[in-house]
This record gives structure tokens, sequence and C-alpha cells, in this order.
């Protein structure tokens, strides 16, 4: 049996789901693969020759965790809490080609196509949906071990292509069917400041939002519009008013973007869409450099790069302060990707593609 899975990039919403706030994601055609079959113990052997790893463990042994993201184990206990059963052990071997650590979920994408290969490899396989994959997987990732983080990685490696997410007041997913050209991922080599990040983006932002509440009740990041916020120069510091405006035009620039992804645009209306697409892409990436302080000087050469060897717009890709960028290049991929190596950086060129699915082997 073999199940692959893709990486993503997030197009819009770049650390607003934490907020409440909905997000568009789309798999690349970067991917990991599982390939395994049984064997005639109870021995679970897991080969990672990608990071030098080898796992193994008795299926009698999924619990308590021994390591601190014991994902392998934590997958089987809440499948097994949905009413599979594993009489035999497996024999696996784990590969792919999607950039570690740098934004584009490998981990997900890794615990998503566990999750597949051990539906299918179960004495009692249920045949779960994209979906309910994705959710398995975020119980396994991150509820199992009480760890903060959204469904968007998990949805959108489950499900593929591109996805519309919305958490609040309840979870809502729209896949998106828009004919995207070619994309290209720039991985800055560089390790990520994720704690960094999330201190101001994350933590800094919902403390601006508890004081535009206690002295506006009826504010809303999910419906104030931009011009309002001018109401709350009084109280807020220049800092503080960067993120709460940074935060706000990202929400209407998202939704811009969902009204253009969901456009059947006819061949003729190709170039103004793509155009349309890229600038979109790079207001967002401006706030995210500018008052969110995601990038990097290396990222921005990579970027500055990237547009004057032809690409149409891009944005930095996952929590930050090192890790990816990506840009659209419908045209001159090759030359964008050339581009983005000559400032150090390392580029794939990728496109949007399927989900978790069984692979031919």
């Amino acid at each position: 049996m073999k199940i692959s899975t893709p990486g993503r990039i997030c197009l819009f919403g770049e650390h607003q789901d934490y907020l409440g706030l909905p997000v568009i994601a789309a798999a690349i055609s970067r991917r990991i693969s599982i390939i395994g079959s049984y064997r005639n113990d109870d021995q679970v052997i897991l080969e990672l020759p990608d990071l030098n790893q080898k796992v193994q463990f008795s299926l009698k042994e999924t619990f308590p965790y021994i390591l601190q993201r014991d994902y392998f184990r934590s997958t089987i206990n809440v499948l097994k809490r949905r009413g599979l059963t594993f009489s035999k052990g497996f024999d696996c071997l784990i590969h792919g080609n999607i950039p570690i650590n740098s934004g584009t979920s490998s981990s997900s994408a890794l615990i998503v196509s566990w999750a597949h290969f051990l539906d299918k490899m179960s004495d009692n396989p249920s045949n779960f949906t994209q979906k309910e994959l994705g959710e398995i997987a975020n119980s396994a990732e991150v509820l199992e071990f009480g760890e903060p983080g959204g469904m968007m990685d998990h949805y959108s490696t489950a499900i593929g292509n591109v996805i519309y997410l919305e958490s609040e007041p309840k979870i809502k997913v729209e896949t998106l069917t828009p004919n995207l050209g070619t994309f290209v991922l720039g991985d800055s080599l560089e390790p990520k400041d994720t704690l960094g990040i999330l201190a101001r983006c994350r933590f800094g932002m919902e403390d601006v939002i508890r004081k535009v509440k206690t002295e506006d009740g009826s504010f809303s990041i999910f419906h104030t519009p931009l011009f309002q916020i001018s109401d709350y120069k009084s109280f807020l510091s220049g800092d503080e008013m960067s993120l709460l405006k940074a935060n706000i035009e990202d929400r209407d620039i998202l939704l811009e973007g969902k009204k253009l992804l969901s456009q059947n645009v006819p061949e003729s209306g190709r170039e103004v869409f793509d155009s349309k697409f890229g600038e979109l892409l790079y207001k967002h990436y401006k706030n995210l450099r500018d008052h969110k302080r995601t990038s990097t000087p290396k990222i921005e050469r990579m970027m500055n790069a990237a547009l004057s060897a032809g690409a149409l717009g891009g944005k930095i890709n996952g929590s930050g302060g090192g890790g990816c960028m990506f840009v659209y290049a419908p045209a001159h991929a090759a030359e964008v990707a050339d581009a983005i190596e000559r400032e150090g950086g390392k580029s794939y060129i990728i496109s949007v593609d399927m989900g978790t699915r069984i692979e031919t082997e």
C-alpha cells in the first residue's frame, strides 16, 4: 500500500486563523509518501531515511506516549477510539520532497498520510473521507497533546486543491476550483522564528483586540470596517495601530481573493486574473513584512529578485522569521526559480495538487 499527501501554502489569511478569521490555502505538488506492508507480528517499524531516523514500537505499546510529539502512536490511538482495530504490525518506508521545518506543512502531511495508511490497512477499514482524515490528523497532532493549532494544515493537505476554511462561528470548509498557473516556492534555508513571531502577531494582536473591545464593545475583528480604526488612535500605540490595521486589511484582502478565486475566468481574461491574483498576494506580503514583521532581509531579496524575473506577486509562507516564501509565476517560472537561487535560496517550481491519495506502485 502506498499513500501520498501534499504539502501546502497559505494564499490568504496568514497569521489570522488563530484570531478566528478565515484562511485560503492550496495544496502543492511536493508530497510525502508512506509505502508499507503487513508484518506477522505486532511490531510497527517505520524507516525515515530523509531524517536518518527509524521508529519502532509494538501495537500493544501505543500509550503512554514516549516522545514529546509521539504522532505515530497518537494517530493509532485516535483511530482506535473511532473503532478501528489492528491485529498485525507494519513495515513502512516514509519518503518526501516537501521542505522540512519551512512552513509548508510537512509534519501535517506526514500524519495525514499515516492516518490514511492505517485506515486502509486496519482490520476493519472505515474508508474515511479526505475531510475526516484531516480531522483525525488534527486530533493526533494537536488535540492529543494539548497544543495550540488550527485546522488549516490538516484540511488543506488532506483535501487538496484550494480550500477556504472558516473556524468561527463553526468550522466550514469550501473547495475552490480556480485554474491557477505555476508557482515558485523559495526556501530561504533560514530557521523560522516561530515563537518570536507568535509573540508579536498572535499574543500582541490579542492584547490589541482586548484593549479595543474595552473601549468599544461593538468592535469585531470580523466586521469592523478599516476606516473605523482611526477612532482608536487615542488609546493605542503606533505599533498597536500598525498591527490592527494590517489584520483588518488582510481580512479584506482574503475576501477579495476568495471572490477572485471563485470566478469562472475565460481564457480572454486570464492575463487580468493572473495580474490581480499576484497583486493581492503581494499586498498581503507587505502587511506581513511591514506590520507583522515576519519577513527577513534574505527573503526580501529573494522576493525582489523573483519579481524582477517575471513573478506577478507572492508572499512569505508560514509562521515566518525564516522558512519559505512563494511567488506566482504562470510565465517565466524557470527564470524566477534561478533568480531565487542566486539570492541563496532553494527553489521549487510547483503547482496546485490533489489531496491525500492511494498511489499505484
